[in-house]
């Protein structure tokens, strides 16, 4: 299994529009985060975790050449934004392109890509496949087993990803424990922190390494990061042995 960061930023991205901060002004590529996404490769097939605004730029930079599946985490604009453009994989692959996510993500899917849901099928517009992801139930993606883990963003339910040994949660400040059982035993915990200080529906960087020291995974890797964190050189120098910050095109692996 090969895990890309396809974007370790928050809902603006890094830098932000219009800000003069040292993080934005950074000439540091680790400090130019698009809207957060990863991709997964396993077992010859391909699958992205969300699809925000900059979902075609990562398809582009990352080289994509087949999308199997899409799972979404939830229903922010940050992370679906970019549901439209899976139309040239349509059209490459001559097939639709299955989504995965909670009915009640599906409902806001409906609703923001009205066009594509009509059941006018004119040409050109995204052919898309939905599968409702349950809670507790572990579903099948094209061969491969993935395990649902209910977190909460605030008062908004979302969901993150246990695949094999890699577990994947973005937009998060609070998981019960009995979650927290169905991500112990990963070797890769990916895990969201907004910034250091107190956010109402993200976990700060404290909070995050705290949540890694319980996990004990073999690595733990920071992302959907702010630009209010600090640069990424700074931050790094902070942080414990095994838990890294993430920054947009790196590649990992469970067994790295």
């Amino acid at each position: 299994m090969k895990i890309t960061f396809l974007g370790t930023g928050t809902s603006q991205g890094v830098p932000v529009i219009a800000c003069d901060c040292e993080v934005c002004t950074s000439n540091s590529k680790h400090d130019k985060r698009l809207r957060v996404s990863v991709l997964i490769e396993d077992q010859g097939k391909t699958l992205v975790i969300d699809a925000g605004p900059d979902f075609r730029y990562q398809m582009l930079r990352a080289g994509v050449r087949r999308l199997d599946a899409i799972l979404f985490t939830h229903e922010h604009k940050d992370h679906v934004a970019g549901l439209d453009d899976v139309r040239a994989f349509n059209h490459k692959q001559q097939s639709e392109i299955d989504i995965y996510a909670h009915i009640r993500v599906q409902e806001a899917l409906r609703k923001e890509f009205h066009y594509i849901f009509s059941g006018n099928n004119y040409p050109g517009i995204p052919r898309l496949r939905l599968n409702t992801i349950e809670e507790n139930q572990t579903f099948d993606v094209s061969g491969i087993s993935v395990i649902p883990i209910s977190v909460m963003h605030f008062k908004l339910p979302v969901f993150g990803f246990r695949i094999g040994g890699f577990t994947y949660i973005t937009d998060a400040n609070s998981i019960s424990e009995e979650e927290k059982l169905k991500i112990k035993g990963s070797e890769l915990l990916v895990i969201n922190a907004l910034q250091k200080t107190k956010h109402i529906s993200h976990f700060t960087l404290d909070e995050a390494l705290q949540l890694a020291a319980e996990i004990g995974a073999k690595k733990t890797y920071i992302t959907h990061i702010s630009h209010n964190m600090g640069t990424h050189r700074e931050v790094s120098k902070e942080l414990p042995e095994r838990v890294f910050l993430a920054y947009d095109g790196l590649e990992i692996s469970p067994d790295s």
